[in-house]
Order: structure tokens, then C-alpha cells, then sequence
């Protein structure tokens, strides 16, 4: 709990990484919202290097999740257990994933970070849980590259910036601690 009135230091301080998704749809609308959040952020020179992806197909979403396991089991690591250990899915049984790709443009990195921001604090906003996931970037980088990209729907000059993984939470927790000394007062 936050001390906050504010509704928009509310959802910041109180958003959490889901890891356990019931699997439910969510609607059109809660699609929308979250495709306006990613286009609503800021971005430099106000270039939008970023092309919006919203999957609600989840025989799709479970198809791409099965895949990347099956890479990240293929490798030598830890990520595989680590995401055996936490239900063997790599989306954690969410209805929608926002991936937001990118171009080339210099500060793209930057300015999709600042989107799937949007999307996280939207999706609480909208009560709806969600967690970050880079990892979806696997299937795209692995040896169906191509056929992925195409699936998804990644226009041409784009590539993975980061994505969403967006339902309703089956489990909750608190949000991470604030850690204070990181941050210095002048």
C-alpha cells in the first residue's frame, strides 16, 4: 500500500511482475487501451520508431511459448529451469502479448522501453496484471526466425524491441521493494 492519492503514483508504485496468468480473454477494449498506451509514449524527435503488435490469439501465444522453451531448453544456461521451476511457461498462461518492435533509429531501444512502460502501467490501470518479458525475443532469434517474424506480423525494417505479457492475474504479490540509497539527492 502507497501512500499516494495520486492515481498515476498509485499504479506505479503499486504495478507488480505477474508470473501466473488464469488464461482468461481479455476484451477488445483493454486491447485497445493497451495498443493507445504504447502510442501514447514519448518518444525522441517524436519519431514513434516502434510498430505495435497486440496478440490475443492464445493458441498462438501458447504455440510461440512452446517454442521458445523448446530453444531455451536446447541451450546450456539456467533460464530453462528457472522457467520449469516457475510452471514451464514462458508467458505464464497470458491471453495477450504486446510486442513492440522496432526500427533502426538511433534511440528505438530507449523509446520502446518508454512504451512498454505505457502498456504495464496501462494494463494495471485497467485492472489488469502484466510482467515485462525480453525473453520473447527467443523464437525470433532461433532457427524459425523467419517464419516467426512473418507470423507475427513484424513489418519489414523492424525487429523485437520488447513485449508485454498482459491478463488477469491468478496469484498476486506485493510490489518490489524500493531500494533508497539507489538515489541521490543534490
Amino acid at each position: 500500500m502507497n501512500e499516494f492519492k495520486n492515481e498515476t503514483m498509485k499504479a506505479i508504485l503499486d504495478r507488480y511482475s505477474c508470473r501466473d496468468f488464469t488464461g482468461e480473454p481479455i476484451t477488445k477494449e483493454q486491447a485497445g487501451a493497451l495498443a493507445k498506451a504504447a502510442l501514447a509514449a514519448p518518444s525522441a524527435m517524436n519519431l514513434q520508431p516502434w510498430h505495435i503488435i497486440v496478440i490475443t490469439d492464445k493458441a498462438l501465444i501458447d504455440e510461440y511459448d512452446a517454442h521458445a522453451m523448446a530453444i531455451l531448453k536446447d541451450q546450456s544456461g539456467d533460464a530453462y529451469k528457472r522457467m520449469m521451476d516457475r510452471g514451464g511457461k514462458l508467458f505464464y498462461n497470458a491471453p495477450c502479448l504486446v510486442v513492440i518492435a522496432k526500427d533502426a533509429t538511433d534511440y528505438a531501444t530507449l523509446d520502446c522501453g518508454i512504451a512498454t512502460q505505457n502498456v504495464a502501467l496501462a494494463a494495471h490501470s485497467l485492472g489488469l496484471a502484466s510482467v515485462i518479458c525480453g525473453m520473447a525475443r527467443i523464437p525470433l532469434a532461433g532457427p524459425k526466425a523467419e517464419e516467426w517474424t512473418k507470423r507475427l506480423q513484424i513489418p519489414d525494417g523492424y525487429n523485437f524491441g520488447m513485449s508485454v505479457c498482459v491478463g488477469i492475474a491468478n496469484t498476486g504479490k506485493a510490489p518490489h521493494e524500493l531500494d533508497n540509497a539507489k538515489v541521490t539527492y543534490i
